[in-house]
């Protein structure tokens, strides 16, 4: 199986892009807040039992889904300081035990975008982050700090590139296969 691993900064268009790969390729796409927000409903963000189960979802699911016939599978992640710095490592051991490999994708956009998108009412259908003020703190304290994953050759600008070009361009550049 090969895992396509999106990840960028809030408001970077991870779960679009993810969700229009998932449309070309036929990936089912297991985006960060399908886990995030169910803890949530349970735990406080970034305490010691959400961060623990958060990655233990996580990992559970993706390495069932290596187990199972699946071509490939796309999921979304946000480098913050909540996660634990090893957690890309356990994600490729997963994935690379089961036979599979992991496709990193970042997806990058110039912070005045990034701003710009942070309260679009989009954001509202998970418990993203939306806000603004909230944002900029967080970014101002180093939340989004988090070591360096893996380079792929292939680094997307959000700013630059629509969903529907950004996932072709992870099609052409992993050799995905595509159904449409």
């Amino acid at each position: 199986m090969r895992l396509v691993f999106i990840y960028g900064p809030p408001a970077s268009g991870k779960l679009t892009v993810a969700r229009r790969l998932g449309e070309l390729t036929d990936f089912p796409v297991l985006h960060n807040h399908l886990v995030v927000d169910m803890l949530l409903a349970v735990f406080d963000f970034g305490s010691s039992p959400f961060v623990q189960m958060r990655e233990a979802v996580w990992l559970n699911v993706m390495e069932r889904a290596a187990q199972e016939p699946l071509p490939g599978l796309i999921t979304t992640f946000t480098p913050e300081n909540t996660v634990r710095p090893d957690f890309v490592d356990a994600v490729v051991a997963t994935i690379q035990s089961a036979g599979g490999e992991v496709l990193f994708v970042p997806l990058t956009c110039p912070d005045e975008e990034l701003e710009r998108r942070m309260e679009n009412q989009s954001r509202a259908e998970f418990a993203k982050l939306r806000s603004l003020s909230l944002y900029r703190r967080l970014r101002d304290e180093g939340a989004f700090d988090f070591p360096s994953l893996p380079e792929s050759g292939l680094t997307i600008d959000t700013s630059r590139k629509n969903p529907d070009e950004s996932a072709h361009l992870i099609i052409e550049h992993f050799r995905l296969p595509s159904c449409n």
